[in-house]
């Protein structure tokens, strides 16, 4: 047997199988800005993308420019409150949230937050939005209907994604290797897991029938499968690199991992302690982050072509830039 043929046939042996996930089309959306996470309201059918100092609002299912969100400085995430028809973005650069109207997309006001906010989630059961701040390594909570802050939780870390459970939020600790879950009512912190089989945790979902936490990490990139109750590493599995988002699927027990390098990694959850590999999605460098449609099943990943300029110093960095008109939102789908 030939080398390459060889190689091959070991690379395609580490996977069960196909999910059936192919990428669909490619939604091109204009503008040149850095980019981070995708949000879906997936019962307006609209996609919001930060994209750098603004907020791309696109059609989910035609891939139209609806509108755009204006002034959100070094934005990261939104999140949607539907209930209380209020929109929030985390804006990195000005350690504000813009409130906004999500059926106008005008600005309702700016509220202070911790420094440098960057992950951002809704507790649709206690009413608030969290930010993970960076800067002041604590998690600002904020009343949904007023858009007041009601409190700080002292999270001691840069969190990262973050799942919302009946009893307790858990959130990614990037820095300090570990995931910490508090109480969203008291914000209080609860508990600490540390990780222990790997470093620099970004992405995370969770299975609540199984009480498993999926674990995304960055530093010798894994894949790593947690007991939420008392913090127990079940196992781990190689994913792709650069990951920084994670998404669960509790119809088909499908876990997905959107990989930096251009792959989105794939598991079958068989049981609570039993998982299989299948063959990742190709997707393209860049694609980062994502957003599961519980609707149509279908994913949404924001990538760019970046441009490479040499450093100007000997021992200075090359800079980076997006290639303009390069900024797409990725579906893949069944």
């Amino acid at each position: 047997m030939k080398t390459a043929t060889l190689v091959l046939f070991v690379a395609l042996s580490l996977f069960q199988g196909g999910s059936g996930y192919k990428v669909e089309t490619r939604y091109s959306v204009p503008g040149n800005g850095g980019f981070d996470y995708v949000t879906i309201d997936s019962a307006t059918r609209r996609l919001y993308l930060s994209h750098g100092t603004q907020v791309d609002v696109v059609d989910a299912d035609s891939g139209k420019l609806i509108g755009t969100i204006a002034d959100t400085p070094g934005v990261h995430g939104i999140a949607i409150a539907s209930e209380f028809k209020h929109g929030f973005t985390s804006n990195g650069r000005e350690n504000k949230v813009s409130m906004f109207d999500p059926t106008t997309l005008q600005l309702i006001k700016k509220i202070d937050v911790g420094k440098g906010p960057d992950g951002i989630y809704y507790d649709p059961e206690i009413k608030r939005i969290f930010t993970n701040n960076h800067g002041s390594h604590d998690v600002t909570a904020i009343d949904a209907e007023s858009g007041q802050v009601v409190g700080t939780v002292a999270l001691a870390g840069d969190g990262e994604q973050a799942v919302v459970t009946h009893d307790l939020i858990y959130v990614n600790s990037e820095d300090t290797d570990e995931v910490v879950a508090f109480d969203a009512k008291s914000l209080s912190v609860k508990k600490r897991f540390p990780i222990g089989s790997a470093k620099t945790p970004t992405g995370l979902a969770y299975d609540a029938k199984t009480k498993r936490l999926f674990v995304a990490c960055r530093n010798e990139p894994k894949l790593v499968v947690m007991d939420s109750e008392s913090g127990k590493v079940i196992n781990s599995f190689p994913i792709g690199r650069g990951v920084d988002y994670a998404s669960f699927d509790p119809q088909s027990n499908l876990i997905f991992f959107s990989c930096g390098e251009g792959v989105l990694n794939i598991f079958h959850e068989k049981s609570a302690d039993s998982y299989e590999a299948l063959e990742p999605v190709k997707t393209q460098p860049s694609a980062k982050t994502m957003a599961f449609d519980p609707k149509t099943k279908k994913i949404f990943l924001s990538a760019a072509e970046y441009l490479e300029t040499p450093a100007t110093t000997p021992n200075g960095r090359p800079q980076r830039t997006v290639k303009p008109g390069s900024f797409v939102v990725l579906v893949v789908s069944k």
